[in-house]
């Protein structure tokens, strides 16, 4: 398993890719977060012609999506990669998780500490999964004026923990919503006098859980490697956030911050690549 030399012209793509992204790439949003960024619903597929990149690139991405609506995803990412392309898959830890969430369990009724980082742990397992408005707890518990395990969540999190407290990337989508949103709690007022509350609760959360915000799967290294896999890619290994197939992939500060730190500490990151 060889390394590759950067590409002078860089046929990478980043998918999902948020705020963070390479100028020298292309890059692919559910909405336009810059003016290098092109706004694509991934939901529908990759809007490029099959074979067209040396690197696909995607990180927490893939957990966003149903466990069918995840494999033809992948799929679309094996489409567009040329052979002896490689895909780069990072998502949420789940083994990392479940892993800390146990320790803090048993630690937990004997330390204050570990009591705050249960809870933490718990809102890891859940909260991302069952909740019904942005930011869900999570938000909550990072809004607080003083957080007891912050060194601890910022561990687990780094720089997004920082973030989450003010900006969710979500945001704008959402914005987006608010206006058909009123529209339709004005008709329901109209048309369902007695029960428009109800009825715009439900509507207001089924929005808000087809935003993109929640997630829907969660994976460790056996399921991702496995769902690779299936796709027929080959030589698939765990990496770093530092390490890659790719030389200098740490340069394009993706999954590294520019003095490092890992971005998503929290993360588990695979390579695999398309058979020739």
């Amino acid at each position: 398993m060889g390394h590759r030399q950067v590409d002078s012209k860089l046929e990478y793509l980043n998918l999902g890719c948020g705020y963070r992204f390479n100028s020298q790439w292309t890059n692919v949003n559910f909405v336009a977060t810059g003016e290098n960024v092109l706004p694509y619903d991934l939901n529908r597929g990759i809007p490029f012609t099959d074979n067209s990149f040396e690197l696909v690139y995607h990180s927490h991405v893939l957990e966003h999506f149903s466990r069918t609506a995840a494999s033809a995803f992948i799929a679309e990412c094996c489409r567009v990669l040329r052979p002896g392309g490689i895909l780069r898959v990072v998502v949420p830890d789940f083994e990392q998780i479940a892993r800390l969430y146990l320790t803090s369990l048993e630690k937990a009724p004997k330390s204050t500490e570990w009591a705050a980082n249960y809870e933490w742990m718990a809102l890891e397992v859940l909260d991302q999964m069952v909740r019904n408005s942005r930011g869900g707890e999570m938000a909550t518990y990072l809004a607080q004026e003083k957080i007891c395990n912050q060194d601890f969540i910022l561990e687990r999190f780094g720089a997004e923990a920082e973030k989450s407290k003010s900006v969710n990337q979500n945001y704008s989508r959402l914005k987006s919503l608010s206006q058909p949103l009123k529209e339709l709690k004005s008709k329901a007022y109209r048309l369902l006098p007695k029960s428009w509350s109800r009825f715009y609760t439900a509507l207001k959360i089924g929005y808000f859980r087809q935003s993109g915000e929640v997630h829907q799967w969660m994976y460790d290294r056996y399921s991702l490697g496995k769902l690779l896999a299936d796709h027929g890619l080959q030589d698939i290994v765990q990496r770093t956030a530092s390490e890659s197939y790719l030389d200098c992939w740490a340069s394009f500060n993706l999954d590294t911050e520019p003095n490092g730190n890992i971005y998503k500490p929290d993360s588990l990151f695979m390579e695999a690549i398309k058979p020739s």
